[in-house]
């Protein structure tokens, strides 16, 4: 990076979207095109943004845990399996390929999905033990290799896929499909970091001063957001699913 203030960019935007991230999803939508700016091929920008997504994951995961947020039950292992398979698969295809006519598919798919998720009844979240098991869990993995596909591919808006599918597959509260989000994120992130990482694809500086931000706003809002309810967190997927639209339709 050639000027001082690049730096001082990156923190602040990763601070920013630490608080994306850790609400709903979309932040690289913010941070790929800065590391451009900054100076990075695209192709390491997209790798080297899996750094600041897997330092994110870290402290994501700490302040819920400090928070005794975190239930332990084996359900997100089975699905991080699945989305590190196809998360390999995906970074595999970034490394050479862009799909621009992809982005427009996924622009359509994210609106009816959020569109679902917002018009469907309310449904009944003490019977959760009920939609993480049997063909539910079947579901859950076939959906998630997917999502890992796409996650290893780009990663931006993956969070998103993921609190949608765990709601609407799973009937699961969004504040909970928010922690199981960023442990399958941690999970299938560093599979995909090393990825990128083999073939040279990173940028460490850029990547480590983009996460010193994002882990600051990741652990705050991690702790502050299972205070707030679904409420909040379903205002902000409501606001990025939009804005992830508009931006893979239109540019």
């Amino acid at each position: 990076m050639e000027h001082w203030y690049y730096y001082v960019l990156l923190v602040v935007v990763g601070i920013i979207v630490g608080i994306i991230n850790t609400m709903s999803g979309g932040g690289s939508l913010l941070t790929l095109p800065i590391l451009i700016f900054v100076g990075l091929p695209s192709n390491v920008a997209n790798g080297t943004n899996r750094i600041a997504i897997f330092v994110q994951s870290i402290f994501n995961i700490a302040g819920y845990h400090s928070k005794h947020a975190i239930d332990k039950s084996p359900f997100p292992f089975y699905i991080s399996i699945s989305a590190t398979i196809g998360a390999i698969i995906g970074a595999k295809l970034a490394i050479d390929i862009k799909g621009e006519l992809f982005n427009k598919i996924l622009a359509v798919v994210m609106v009816a999905m959020v569109c679902f998720m917002i018009l469907r009844p309310k449904q009944n979240f003490n019977e959760i033990a009920n939609r993480i098991k049997g063909k539910y869990l079947i579901y859950s993995i076939m959906i998630f290799f997917f999502i890992g596909i796409y996650g290893g591919f780009i990663q931006a808006g993956t969070g998103i896929f993921i609190l949608l599918a765990l709601s609407s597959i799973n009937h699961l509260t969004l504040i909970k499909s928010n922690i199981i989000k960023v442990i399958v994120m941690f999970i299938y992130t560093t599979a995909a970091l090393l990825m990128f990482g083999i073939n040279l694809k990173l940028d460490w500086v850029a990547g480590l001063t983009l996460a010193s931000g994002q882990a600051a706003g990741g652990w705050f809002t991690s702790r502050w957001s299972v205070n707030k309810g679904d409420g909040v967190v379903k205002i902000f997927l409501i606001i990025m699913v939009s804005g992830m639209a508009i931006k893979l339709w239109f540019f």
